[in-house]
């Protein structure tokens, strides 16, 4: 049997693509849509289904685009309402693909259309599931999403649901056949996933902490909510997208690549309420950036932060990119629901200091500079990595302020000179671009971060690093 996943690393999300004898289904796909088109191209086949397992809220999905481009069904499990044309599957429907069989096998729980797909090879031989966010490896889906969309489906309500899903419809199916999840870690939908994307139904029972066999439903409920945190702030609104619909990729696309030369670009930024945001590495942000910019390097996290920290997801979004960055950025950031760039900085960063326009900086240190400063000074220091991280292990005096709850902080920060740092310097940077558009330019970002920190045998000989038997 032909699967494919294509996981995609920055959003921890994986799609899939099956092929049999001429006909083709692709499993929650992401935006950009031409990718599976050009796979099945190559195969020679036809898409003939666009399975979804349920309304994503950490991305928006390609379903629409890639149903109007080749003419698939799309495919939603029961209970599920779009304000589109779709199939609404039966439980226990099959759906022929070639020679192949989906069987759509309702798991709700997630959220109450979430769906399996049960994949029949052509001997009639179970191989896997496409779980979605209803199993993963080594966690299930959280079940809180839903009642931010729905007041009435309370998490508590919906882990209830989960708990009988999986017991009365995943675990008695076979132990050998293949989980093929929708996130791995990294992914906010869960909150202990695996790095692995796939692995046996067999040993997902044997090591799975929300599959244990003698496990109450009161236990899991308890477990699963167990220090569960808040979800991104943009994932209502990406629900409510997949739902209702959005605007083609295509026009997003023509609308975002708009190149604008310096003079352009500072009066669009003058005279519309667009957001400035750089996606260079933090190593050139810090050299110099257009004031009041913010920095989310696109090499990295980037969907996650953008969604994390730009409240309004109709926010219009003005881009600095490394040259031929500028559509990789707008579909990136059309992933997760931000659709409105409006255009881009034509030879970037370059051409605005040609032209000498204003540019301001951030201030950066080296780690053997911090440990100096340690020393001599009573320097304060800001750690933005999650609350988890710091307290695993971090530096003594350090304040925790993690990035994604920065803007509720801003008073918090002194005025005289500080030291800011996360794991490797890509939050932290982040952190202090936002810093500086709010008017706080006495910081310093760690280069390194506390990776660099924990390298340095001068502050660990300090006992600066706490707690210490960690080391």
């Amino acid at each position: 049997m032909k699967v494919e996943q294509i996981y995609t690393g920055c959003i921890a999300h994986a799609a899939y693509y099956i092929e049999s004898n001429g006909e083709a289904a692709i499993f929650d796909p992401l935006r950009e849509v031409q990718p599976y088109i050009d796979k099945a191209t190559e195969d020679d086949a036809k898409i003939k289904y666009v399975f979804e397992t349920h309304f994503h809220a950490d991305f928006v999905s390609g379903h629409l685009d890639l149903a109007k481009k080749t003419g698939a069904q799309i495919v939603y499990g029961p209970t599920a309402k779009p304000s589109f044309e779709a199939v609404i599957a039966k439980d226990n429907q099959e759906f022929e693909v070639g020679e192949y069989t989906i069987i759509a096998i309702h798991t709700p729980g997630h959220t109450m259309e979430s769906t399996t797909y049960l994949l029949v090879d052509e001997k009639g031989k179970h191989h896997g599931i496409i779980t979605g966010d209803t199993l993963f490896i080594g966690d299930v889906g959280r079940p809180d999403l839903a009642q931010h969309v729905i007041a009435d489906l309370t998490e508590e309500k919906l882990a209830a649901h989960l708990y009988d899903s999986l017991r009365n419809k995943i675990m008695p199916l076979a132990d050998d056949l293949i989980v093929y999840p929708n996130h791995g870690a990294g992914s906010a939908c869960g909150k202990m996933m695996s790095k692995e994307t796939t692995d046996t139904l067999g040993n997902q029972k044997q090591t799975n902490y929300a599959l244990r066999p003698d496990m109450t439903k009161e236990e899991f409920i308890k477990e699963l909510l167990d220090g569960l945190a808040p979800p991104p702030g943009y994932f209502p609104k990406n629900v409510l997208m997949n739902i209702q619909g959005y605007e083609s990729i295509d026009d997003i696309i023509e609308r975002g690549e708009q190149p604008l030369n310096p003079d352009a670009f500072e009066a669009a930024a003058n005279e519309t309420m667009a957001l400035v945001l750089d996606t260079r590495e933090a190593k050139d942000f810090h050299k110099a950036f257009i004031p009041n910019s913010i920095n989310i390097g696109l090499d990295n996290n980037f969907a996650q932060w953008v969604g994390e920290l730009i409240p309004d997801i109709k926010q219009q979004i003005l881009l600095v990119t490394d040259p031929g960055k500028e559509e990789e950025s707008i579909i990136r950031l059309a992933r997760v629901g931000y659709d409105h760039a409006i255009g881009y900085l034509n030879g970037g960063m370059k051409a605005w200091i040609e032209e000498g326009k204003e540019i301001d900086s951030i201030n950066r240190m080296t780690v053997n500079e911090l440990e100096k400063e340690l020393k001599t000074n009573s320097v304060k220091v800001f750690d933005v990595r999650k609350k988890s991280e710091y307290q695993s292990q971090h530096l003594k005096g350090a304040e925790n302020t993690p990035l994604n709850e920065i803007n509720k902080h801003l008073a918090e920060f002194p005025k005289e000179k500080f030291v800011i740092h996360c794991q490797g310097g890509y939050r932290s940077m982040i952190a202090a671009s936002i810093l500086k558009q709010r008017g706080i330019d006495n910081v310093v970002d760690v280069i390194g971060g506390f990776d660099g920190i924990l390298e340095n045998e001068a502050i660990l000989k300090t006992d600066y690093v706490c707690p210490s038997t960690l080391l």
